[in-house]
C-alpha cells in the first residue's frame, strides 16, 4: 500500500511525501509584506511535501482582508524571496496561491474607495471583509456593494494573475495555485446562481468557465503548466455560493477541461469542517473520470483518513490545514505516532507577533504534546 510517507513526482518536481500544508490566511502581514517571522513560520513547516502559501492578492483590487502579504509590488516580491530561500534551505517545496477575492472585499481597501468587481453586481450576504472600521480599528465589516466587470476589463484581471504568476517565479517560488475556490473571484463566476451575466462569461457551462480556463492557459503559457496547480470547491457555499441547476455537470465539466490542460494538480476544498455542507460521497470518484492527474482534497484528514484516501486510489496527495498551525513538525509526529498539539484559536488571524505562529515548538520525544 502506498504511504503517506513515500516520495512523489509532482509533474517534475519532487516531494519528499503526500502531505501538503494547505493555504491559510494568517493576517500577520502588518505592511501586506512578508517579512522575517514569515520566512521563519514558512520554513519552520518545510517538512511537508509540499507547502501552498496562505492566498497572496495579486493587485489591490483583489485584496479583501488586511495584512495578507501580496504579489504585486517589488517589496513584496522581495519578501517572499526571504520566504522561499527559507523553506528550500530547509529542504522543503512551496507553491504561491494567487488570489483575488471578488466581491468579498469594502471599498476602504480598493483604490480610490471603487466598488470591487464580481461576475455580478449582487452583494455577497452574509459576508464579511476584514478592514478598518469607522474608529480606525480592524474589524470585520460586510463586504461591499460590487459592481459586474465588464467584459473588456476580464483580460485586464487575467494579466494581473499572470504578472503576479511571474512575480512569483522570480521570487523562487517552485510553482503557483490559481485560488478558485471559496467563493472568491473564480467561484463568483463558475457559479451559475450568482453569475447572472449575458455575456460570453455567463450563461452555459463553457462561458461560465471561461474565465477560469483563459487565466489558467496565460498563466501556464507564461511560467509552464508543470508549475500551475488550482484549487476548487465543488458544491461549496462559503461566501454566499448557492445551489444551481448544472451544478453537478459544471464540476465534471471543469474536470475535463483540466485533463486536457494537465496542470501539476487540482486541489479539492471540502468545506464540512468549516461547518458547511461537504462535497457529496462519491464525487471524488466522478471527477477522477474526467480528470486523471494529480489530485489533492483537504477536508479534515489525520493519518488514518489519508492513507485510507491515498489507498483507495482516488488522491494522489493529501491537504492538512490547521493542524500545521500548532504543529511545524507535522510530518514528522504523524510518522510517528507522536501527539498533536492543539492551537490556540484566539490566534489564527491578526497582529500578535510570533504568538500562535512561529512560537509552537517540536515535539521532544518524552515531553506532552506541546513539546515541554
Amino acid at each position: 500500500m502506498t504511504s503517506l510517507f513515500e516520495p512523489y513526482d509532482l509533474a517534475g518536481l519532487r516531494l519528499s511525501n503526500r502531505i501538503l500544508m494547505a493555504p491559510m490566511t494568517r493576517a500577520r502581514a502588518m505592511n501586506d509584506t512578508p517579512d522575517e517571522l514569515t520566512a521563519l513560520y514558512y520554513s519552520q513547516r518545510a517538512g511537508a511535501g509540499l507547502i501552498v502559501s496562505e492566498g497572496a492578492p495579486i493587485s489591490i483590487e483583489g485584496r479583501g482582508y488586511l495584512f495578507n502579504p501580496g504579489l504585486y509590488t517589488p517589496e513584496q516580491a522581495k519578501g517572499w524571496r526571504t520566504v522561499t530561500d527559507a523553506v528550500h534551505a530547509a529542504g522543503g517545496r512551496i507553491f504561491a496561491q494567487l488570489w483575488h477575492v471578488g466581491r468579498v472585499s469594502h471599498t476602504s481597501l480598493q483604490k480610490d474607495g471603487a466598488a470591487p468587481v464580481s461576475s455580478t453586481s449582487a452583494r455577497a450576504e452574509n459576508s464579511n471583509a476584514f478592514t478598518y472600521d469607522a474608529d480606525g480599528n480592524p474589524a470585520n465589516v460586510p463586504a461591499s456593494m460590487p459592481r459586474a466587470i465588464e467584459t473588456a476589463e476580464v483580460a485586464r484581471v487575467t494579466q494581473d494573475f499572470v504578472r503576479a504568476a511571474r512575480m512569483a517565479i522570480d521570487a523562487g517560488f517552485d510553482g503557483v495555485e490559481l485560488h478558485g475556490a471559496n467563493g472568491y473571484l473564480f467561484d463568483q463566476f463558475i457559479n451559475g446562481a450568482v453569475n447572472d451575466r449575458t455575456d460570453k462569461y455567463g450563461g452555459s457551462i463553457d462561458n461560465r468557465l471561461r474565465f477560469l480556463l483563459e487565466t489558467m492557459d496565460a498563466v501556464s503559457d507564461a511560467v509552464g503548466g508543470n508549475r500551475v496547480g488550482v484549487r476548487i470547491s465543488p458544491f461549496g457555499r462559503l461566501y454566499d455560493m448557492r445551489p444551481f441547476d448544472d451544478e453537478a455537470e459544471t464540476w465534471l465539466c471543469l474536470a475535463e477541461e483540466l485533463n486536457f490542460r494537465k496542470p501539476a494538480y487540482v486541489h479539492l476544498s471540502d468545506q464540512l469542517t468549516m461547518g458547511l455542507p461537504g462535497i457529496p460521497d462519491g464525487f471524488a470518484a466522478s471527477f477522477c473520470d474526467g480528470f486523471r492527474g494529480t489530485l489533492i482534497a483537504a477536508g479534515g484528514f489525520d493519518r488514518e483518513k489519508g492513507e485510507k484516501a491515498i489507498a483507495e486510489g482516488h488522491l494522489s496527495l493529501i491537504a492538512i490545514g490547521k493542524d500545521f498551525i500548532s504543529n511545524p513538525d507535522l510530518v514528522e509526529r504523524m510518522k510517528n505516532g507522536w501527539p498533536l498539539a492543539e492551537p490556540d484559536r484566539a490566534t489564527f488571524y491578526g497582529q500578535w507577533g510570533e504568538k500562535g505562529y512561529t512560537d509552537y515548538p517540536s515535539y521532544k520525544p518524552g515531553k506532552d504534546a506541546h513539546g515541554y
